[in-house]
């Protein structure tokens, strides 16, 4: 069976990445175990738009109600949750940016957390809509330890994730490069050698 994988590289460098070097090889190891299908989405060139008035009222406004225009402001938006739809596993490369997710990371997340699309309110709080997913996320940080108190990047990207209903998250650390940036790839190495890959 054909494993649908989606790829998000968040890191601005394009060239030296380190989260898209584990991410490389993450799919090395899914395609050593099976046939694999990778979609990737390259946040550093998406160019995604931040959210603005005309983009809230569109989605605020049910889909029969819609006018051609406000179809179209929510077009990539559609497009992106497609993409989260048809993968069984969300491979994400994230660096940390002082303390917290890329602003590229964020501005997908906000188009992807659509009430009614990706999750929805009930009696008894939120629930995601997008169940049955896996995802494995790289880490990469020059001095920020993951889990540590300045970390404010993982548990929002382990939140956000739930949010949307993909609660099965592991993730692979290479934090604190700049302190023992061997030791760290090592340690990174052997995750990803460790990893489960099976559902």
């Amino acid at each position: 069976m054909t494993t649908s994988i989606l790829r998000i590289d968040a890191s601005a460098r394009l060239q030296g990445s380190v989260s898209r070097e584990l991410n490389d090889r993450i799919i090395e190891r899914f395609t050593a175990q099976g046939p694999v299908d990778v979609a990737t989405r390259d946040l550093a060139k998406s160019d995604l738009p931040l959210l603005d008035a005309a983009w809230i009222g569109a989605n605020f406004t049910p889909p029969a109600d819609r006018s051609e225009e406000q179809a179209k402001k929510l077009h990539l938006s559609d497009t992106l949750i497609a993409e989260i739809k048809a993968a069984d596993v969300l491979l994400i490369g994230l660096p940390i940016y002082n303390f917290g997710v890329p602003a590229a990371f964020k501005a997908w997340v906000d188009l992807v957390a659509r009430a009614g699309v990706t999750f929805a309110y009930s009696e008894t709080g939120p629930k995601g809509l997008l169940e049955g997913k896996r995802a494995i996320v790289t880490v990469a940080s020059g001095g920020t330890e993951m889990g540590s108190d300045i970390d404010f990047a993982t548990g929002y990207v382990r939140h956000v994730l739930g949010f949307i209903g993909i609660t099965d998250v592991v993730f692979v650390s290479a934090d604190r490069l700049a302190l023992d940036a061997e030791g760290t790839l090592r340690k990174a190495y052997r995750s990803i050698e460790a990893l489960p890959l099976a559902a």
